[in-house]
């Protein structure tokens, strides 16, 4: 009987491959190395002779005693060190995300370094031409997902964080890489100074390329972004849904330079709808001197000793109040954000109207049980007690808090941002106040801006 093939196979193989004590077993083929000549030649070359990284990363600080929240990378291409005088005088300035690049895999977000794509493949055609026209090319990029410095005391995992921010550097550096041009990209990290529309990203490219505001071609300027405030529209039978934001439209405002979103300036598409939450335009400057006007509200002290309980959203102007009109009446004010605790507020409003004081009570009370504590204390003192509701719309307030939160000069108390909480926890719990709760009088103050023309340029930009 003929021998089977797996037999007469067996036969032939050397000795050694067929003894199971032999272990490991010897390889038939030889292994191929993963590493590169060029890899190996690059090791071994020297530090002064490798190639120079082109990008550069630097990180920076709103303030001096502060962690740095904002992330820039400078690319310089090989042989443009330096630029040739003048100056350029007209920034092409684009954010990144959904304007230059998309996610190639079609998610929403991405942490993979290599998934991203042009948003259009004429995009960097596009810039090259901007360059070669003599405009200035940014980048300004609200990353509110990266965390440059994690806080000690956070429990979120340590390496999360570390490995978002080096994905998205890595990714950063592929893109600047594929463009190769001299241009500088800012990333801000946290809900401050440099978060578009705040200009904070826009001061520190004109710091760096030493442009002083007269030395910049506003009108020839652009910014291109996808957060426009686009509203919701059909485009044949598809829903093209609105934009997440006015962010974008609402920097190139603030410093004064066109707009566009990135189907208009890529794809030549005609501008849609737009709308904001809250719109500059219904509150212009009012002029100076103008405070004698039918407007202005006339808070008049009825009764030698009362309450006055304030009712408003945080950021509604209340303190403002109070400090222009209450105080040169003699009210002493009572304020949880100072006193700390709502005891404390009562003990301190008690001790006042004993010794004969009026009091104006800046807190925010939105609700009847909150309001009733007050009623009940004045009723027990035997004094009147009066409401000046402040009518605010709650994006308004936001706005306020932002500025002042901002900006040391229109803020005395030196009051930290308000987290969004406490603007949706006013407005689940707001009851229009009624007389029938137990007041003298309701008086009902709606916003107007009035300051300076100075303080107005400040207030009068758009800070969300």
């Amino acid at each position: 009987m003929p021998p089977s093939k797996s037999s007469s196979s067996s036969s032939k193989r050397p000795a050694a491959e067929n003894d199971p004590s032999i272990s490991p077993p010897p390889l038939k083929r030889k292994a191929q190395s993963v590493i590169s000549k060029a890899a190996v030649a690059n090791f071994f070359t020297p530090t002064s002779q490798k190639p120079k990284e082109r990008t550069t990363w630097t990180e920076r600080s709103p303030h001096g005693d502060t962690p740095a929240t904002l992330l820039v990378a400078k690319y310089v291409p090989d042989g443009a060190e330096e630029e040739p005088l003048p100056k350029r005088r007209k920034i092409a300035a684009f954010d990144l995300d959904s304007t230059l690049i998309t996610t190639a895999s079609g998610k929403k977000h991405s942490d993979d370094a290599t998934d991203w794509k042009w948003w259009d493949r004429c995009v960097p055609m596009r810039l090259k031409q901007l360059f070669e026209e003599g405009y200035r090319v940014v980048i300004f990029t609200n990353q509110g997902g990266l965390t440059l410095h994690p806080d000690p005391k956070s429990k979120a995992p340590k390496n999360l964080g570390k490995n978002r921010v080096a994905s998205f550097r890595q990714k950063c550096s592929s893109v600047l890489a594929q463009l190769d041009l001299p241009l500088t990209l800012y990333a801000a990290t946290a809900k401050d100074i440099y978060r578009k529309p705040r200009t904070g990203m826009w001061k520190e490219m004109c710091d760096d390329y030493d442009l002083r505001e007269e030395d910049i071609d506003l009108e020839n300027s652009i910014f291109v972004g996808d957060a426009g405030g686009r509203m919701a529209q059909l485009k044949g039978a598809a829903a093209v849904p609105k934009d997440f934001s006015c962010s974008d439209r609402n920097l190139a405002h603030n410093v004064g330079i066109e707009f566009q979103t990135p189907e208009e300036f890529f794809l030549g598409e005609q501008p849609r709808e737009f709308a904001r939450d809250f719109d500059l335009v219904n509150f212009p400057f009012a002029g100076e001197g103008e405070g004698e006007g039918e407007d202005v509200v006339k808070f008049e002290k009825k009764n030698d000793t009362e309450i006055v309980l304030f009712c408003g959203p945080p950021g509604a102007g209340k303190s403002t109040f109070y400090w222009e009109h209450l105080k040169p009446l003699g009210y002493e004010r009572v304020n949880q954000d100072t006193l700390k605790s709502k005891v404390k507020c009562f003990q301190v409003a008690t001790d006042f109207l004993r010794d004969g004081e009026s009091v104006a009570i800046d807190n925010t009370n939105p609700d009847p049980d909150i309001r009733a504590q007050w009623v009940e204390l004045a009723q027990k003192n035997k004094v009147p007690i009066r409401c000046v509701w402040f009518r605010t719309p709650i994006q308004l307030c936001e706005h306020n808090d932002a500025v002042r939160s901002m900006n040391k000069s229109l803020n005395p108390e030196s009051r930290p941002s308000l987290p969004k909480l406490a603007f949706n926890g006013f407005s689940s719990r707001f009851k229009e106040p009624k007389l029938k709760e137990g007041f003298q009088e309701i008086v009902e103050v709606d916003f107007k801006f009035r300051g300076t023309k100075e303080e107005y340029e400040v207030w009068g930009r758009y800070w969300l």
